[in-house]
């Protein structure tokens, strides 16, 4: 089905919540620094190796855990959007899936969302979002570290974009784009603090 031009659909709102990982910038930055040397890509300065892989993966499993939670909520954004459009009023076109607000929101998400998403320092919001999804259509729970082998820490963004593909490649899907379809992008904080000023 061919969505008409100016038909718009007003989606409910991504809000992503905070996550208590309590890793301070300066542990990112020593994991970066791990991943480069053991790639041969920085002087190890004698560091210990064994040192590094463990800063390595402790660094990303925090990443796994992030991705986790943003994965999500996404995904109850997901079901909240096809909740929405059950409901209204106007026509809906029945080949609109899951898959259809997963490509909205990783291919062409309204200019407001990716701008925000910019100001939060978010530059490769394709990959976090598509990332994240493809970890939670695995886990159903965090993974604890114990569980996940240290290939799969390595290269855990390469197994996340591969279960992505396969997430999309579940159904047949309506592509659909910002122009039809409109969607604002909150931090849970800042979402309670518009609801109160709502409210008053």
């Amino acid at each position: 089905m061919a969505i008409p031009a100016e038909a718009v659909w007003d989606l409910p709102p991504l809000i992503l919540h905070p996550f208590n990982e309590h890793v301070p910038p300066s542990a990112l930055l020593e994991n970066s620094r791990a991943a480069l040397i053991l790639s041969g890509l920085a002087p190890d300065e004698g560091a210990d190796r064994e040192e590094l892989r463990r800063r390595l993966a402790a660094g990303r499993y925090a990443e796994i855990r992030m991705l986790f939670f943003i994965g999500k909520d996404v995904h109850r954004w997901v079901d909240q959007c096809l909740d929405s459009l059950e409901r209204s009023p106007n026509p809906v076109p029945e080949e609109l899936t899951r898959q259809s607000f997963a490509a909205l929101l990783t291919t062409s998400p309204p200019d407001t969302v990716k701008q925000k998403l910019l100001r939060w320092g978010v530059a490769d919001y394709p990959s976090i979002f598509s990332r994240a999804m493809g970890l939670n259509a695995l886990f159903t729970t965090p993974p604890g570290l114990a569980d996940l082998s240290a290939e799969f820490l390595r290269g855990y963004h390469r197994y996340a974009d591969a279960l992505y593909r396969c997430y999309m490649e579940e159904d047949s899907y309506l592509p659909i784009s910002a122009k039809n379809f409109r969607f604002d992008l909150y931090a849970s904080g800042e979402y309670t603090k518009l609801l109160e000023s709502q409210w008053k």
